[in-house]
């Protein structure tokens, strides 16, 4: 969809370049929202870590650091600003 609209991008495997915890909460500042607003509550690893949703920030943080599947995604970043693109179009929303 991004090269269909000639959209220079970079894209990042998440599960083999992994966010450090740093890197999620400046995504989370860019996005405006907070790490329950991209917690993936039917991923498995949810349910193995026994996790509510209720945890405070910097352990769902951490959480989503180590078992990055928890964390939303795709996601789009282009400077000061982010994006869930949650349908894939929505990322079109960055560039406009």
């Amino acid at each position: 969809m991004l090269d269909e609209h000639k959209v220079t991008y970079r894209y990042r495997e998440y599960t083999q370049e992994t966010l450090s915890e740093d890197e999620i909460r400046t995504v989370l500042r860019k996005l405006g929202m907070g790490p329950r607003k991209v917690l993936r509550t039917g991923d498995k690893a949810f349910r193995a870590l026994g996790l509510t949703g209720n945890e405070p920030d910097d352990e769902l943080i951490a959480h989503m650091a180590a078992h990055p599947t928890l964390l939303q995604r795709p996601i789009g970043i282009l400077g000061d600003k982010a994006i869930v693109g949650r349908p894939p179009t929505k990322l079109l929303d960055l560039i406009d």
